[in-house]
């Protein structure tokens, strides 16, 4: 073990042979030319990885958002949900309209509770994330040959929590922000944002291959794609 050790480390100081003692080795330029996709991009393949991970679909016209959304919930049963502070408010109005809310439902608190969590802690605890029946959120990007929607915690989008314990997430994307592959999705994201990527409802198997949904987060993923 010593000997191969000490061949791992002759062969680092060869190759620093001419770096001045003290100083840091230059930079060294990473060649960036690699395919950023494969050309199967855009929203039907974003569509058929979706539904293939299990998650339910669904594309609608942007000013068929608000009745897409509650007619989401209605099939859920949803009687109470969670939203970013700064979800769009007009996204959730049909909902709480037709379950006979309105606006001064929403704002006593209920049926839409509204998370102010900075992203540290603060806003909902766990007890009233578990009571509700889902949360809504918006996303930061989503990748059509993965099947992957990615959270970064911005606009529309809130603290990691609200969507890891909750059962039921529905999330709404923009055709914009849809991309082909992984190194597109990751051009548009910024490295020091909480990113959480998700292909699929939550799901894992035992060693017998066994599926068992809704371990580490939502049991159900459903998803609007806008435009």
């Amino acid at each position: 073990m010593s000997g191969s050790r000490e061949q791992i480390l002759a062969r680092v100081r060869a190759a620093l042979a001419d770096v001045p003692s003290g100083e840091h080795p230059p930079d060294v330029e990473v060649p960036r030319d690699y395919a950023r996709s494969h050309g199967r991009g855009g929203a039907d393949t974003l569509v058929d990885r979706l539904e293939d991970y299990r998650a339910i679909v669904h594309r609608v016209a942007a000013d068929a958002l608000p009745d897409a959304v509650a007619a989401a919930l209605q099939r859920r049963g949803s009687r109470s949900i969670v939203v970013p502070a700064d979800l769009p408010e007009a996204w959730t109005a049909t909902w709480t309209d037709e379950i006979g809310g309105g606006a001064d439902m929403a704002a006593a608190g209920a049926p839409v509770l509204r998370d102010d969590g900075d992203g540290v802690g603060l806003g909902l605890g766990l007890g009233a994330l578990d009571a509700v029946d889902g949360v809504v959120t918006g996303c930061a990007v989503a990748i059509a040959e993965t099947g992957t929607i990615v959270l970064d915690g911005g606009e529309g989008q809130g603290r990691r929590v609200l969507t890891l314990v909750p059962d039921y997430h529905l999330c709404v994307v923009r055709a914009d922000q849809i991309v082909d592959d992984v190194p597109d999705a990751v051009a548009r994201l910024d490295p020091r944002r909480p990113l959480t990527w998700i292909s699929g409802p939550s799901a894992t198997s035992d060693i017998e291959l066994d599926r068992v949904e809704g371990v580490h987060g939502p049991r159900t993923l459903e998803v609007l794609i806008v435009g």
